[in-house]
C-alpha cells in the first residue's frame, strides 16, 4: 500500500502523482486503488482535480491516467532552472564526443542521486541510469564522489537514509565500508563504480565543485567490463576533471538551490 505524507491535502495529491508516473506507463484506476492508501472516494477525488488541472492526462478509450501537460511544462522549467543541466550541456557535449563512451551528469537529490543529463556512448549499453532517474547514493560513482566532497554533517544525514540494499557482489553493503571509500575518494579526487549498482557496468567519477569547495554535482564515465576496465577508464581522469571544472566556472554566476539538510529527515 502506499503511504499518506503530513502535508496535507496537496501532499496526498503528489502521492498520487507518484503513483501514477510509477507505474511508467498509462495505468487504470483499479491499479492505482489496489495499491492506494486511500479510500476510494478520496483517490478518485484526487484524481478527478489532478485530470482537471492537466496534472494528469485521462484517456476515455482506454480509461487509463498518465502524467498530464501541465505536469511536464513544470518539470521542464524546473529542469531548465534548478540543475545544471542546461549550462553543462555544451561540455558533457565535448565530453561525450572526446571519450566515446556514455556521460553522465548527476546532482545530490537529498539522500539519493539525481541523473539530470546523459550522453551515450557510440555503442550504447542498455543500463538503468537515464536523465530524470533517481538512483542510490552509496553505489554509484557520482553518488560518492559527491559525498566524498561534502560537509561531514551531510554526509551523516545522508548515510543513515541509504539502504545499503546489495545489488551486486561488489556493492558496499555497510556505513563503514562506505566511509573508508569515501576516504579514498577524497584523497584521490575521483572515484569509481566497480560494478556496485550494475554487474558489468563500471565508471569513474568526479565532482564539480565550487571556488570554496561546495558540491555542485558529479560527472562521470560510464562503460561495461566487456568494453574496457577501471585503469582504462582511469585514464579519462583528466578529461573528465578539465569539464567539471569548466563546467564549475560557467556556474559562478548561477543560484544553486540550497540542500537544506533538515529536509532529509521528514518521512
Amino acid at each position: 500500500m502506499g503511504r499518506v505524507t503530513g502535508d496535507g491535502t496537496v501532499g496526498k495529491a503528489l502521492e498520487v502523482l507518484d503513483q501514477v508516473a510509477a507505474f511508467g506507463r498509462p495505468v487504470k484506476f483499479s491499479e492505482l486503488l489496489a495499491g492506494s492508501a486511500f479510500p476510494k472516494p478520496t483517490l478518485y477525488r484526487f484524481v478527478q482535480t489532478l485530470t482537471n488541472q492537466q496534472m494528469l492526462s485521462y484517456d476515455p478509450e482506454r480509461q487509463t491516467y498518465a502524467p498530464g501537460v501541465r505536469l511536464v511544462r513544470l518539470a521542464h522549467a524546473a529542469w531548465e532552472q534548478s540543475t545544471l543541466a542546461p549550462l553543462a550541456r555544451p561540455h558533457i557535449d565535448a565530453l561525450s564526443r572526446a571519450v566515446g563512451e556514455t556521460v553522465h551528469l548527476a546532482q545530490l537529490d537529498h539522500a539519493q542521486v539525481l541523473y539530470i543529463d546523459k550522453r551515450n556512448a557510440g555503442n550504447p549499453v542498455q543500463m538503468y541510469s537515464q536523465a530524470g532517474k533517481v538512483g542510490p547514493a552509496y553505489c554509484t560513482g557520482v553518488g560518492k564522489v559527491m559525498l566524498a566532497f561534502s560537509d561531514a554533517s551531510l554526509v551523516d544525514t545522508i548515510i543513515e537514509q541509504q539502504s545499503f540494499h546489495v545489488f551486486t557482489p561488489h556493492t558496499l553493503s555497510t556505513p563503514d565500508a562506505l566511509r573508508d571509500e569515501l576516504q579514498k575518494i577524497k584523497a584521490n579526487g575521483y572515484g569509481f563504480d566497480r560494478e556496485e549498482h550494475e554487474p558489468g557496468i563500471i565508471c569513474v567519477a568526479v565532482p564539480i565543485l565550487t571556488e570554496s569547495g561546495r558540491v555542485l554535482g558529479a560527472l562521470s564515465v560510464t562503460s561495461t567490463t566487456s568494453r574496457t576496465n577501471l585503469a582504462g577508464l582511469e585514464g579519462y581522469v583528466p578529461i573528465l576533471q578539465d569539464t567539471a571544472e569548466k563546467i564549475a566556472r560557467d556556474a559562478r554566476n548561477w543560484s544553486f538551490p540550497d540542500y537544506d539538510t533538515k529536509e532529509t529527515t521528514r518521512t
